[in-house]
């Protein structure tokens, strides 16, 4: 795993968090692209985040004005992606390594989700994309279904 560089602004939002939720975040990303700030929990730690109702994030998100997203992290790639895309959803994930030497996750799930994984304008799938590369170097995620073909990402 590679060292994870973050800014000053990463690092007030990742204080706010802590502040608000009571669970630290290792990781904070700004996605200014989908106006939105991705936090990166620690395993267990999701249902402290969320709080009450989800009032933890509510609040949070009326401070800083955008969307909150809350991933739980692990040290495995594939349950990490598994419950980044929604573990319910997720039937399974593959990690191999390409021809050209990119890691490549291939992500399984029911024909009739994978809409819902993959996300409004595609926003689900971009964020499995960034925080696989981040974290475990993986180049390449495909969200396939078994009866339709694949779609690279």
């Amino acid at each position: 795993m590679q060292a994870i560089k973050l800014s000053t602004d990463q690092m007030r939002m990742m204080s706010l968090f802590q502040n608000v939720t009571g669970a630290v975040a290792r990781d904070c990303i700004d996605d200014e692209k989908q106006d939105r700030v991705i936090f990166v929990v620690n395993t267990g730690k999701m249902g402290l985040a969320i709080g009450k109702g989800g009032m933890h994030i509510k609040s949070l998100q009326n401070m800083v004005k955008r969307n909150v997203e809350l991933v739980e992290f692990d040290e495995d790639p594939a349950k990490f992606l598994t419950n980044l895309l929604n573990n319910k959803l997720v039937s399974e994930v593959k990690l191999n390594t390409r021809a050209d030497g990119i890691k490549q996750a291939i992500v399984m799930v029911d024909p009739r989700k994978k809409g819902i994984v993959v996300g409004r304008e595609g926003r689900n799938a971009e964020k499995a994309r960034l925080l696989a590369k981040r974290y475990f170097d993986i180049g390449s995620v495909l969200i396939n279904s078994p009866e339709r073909a694949s779609m690279e990402l």
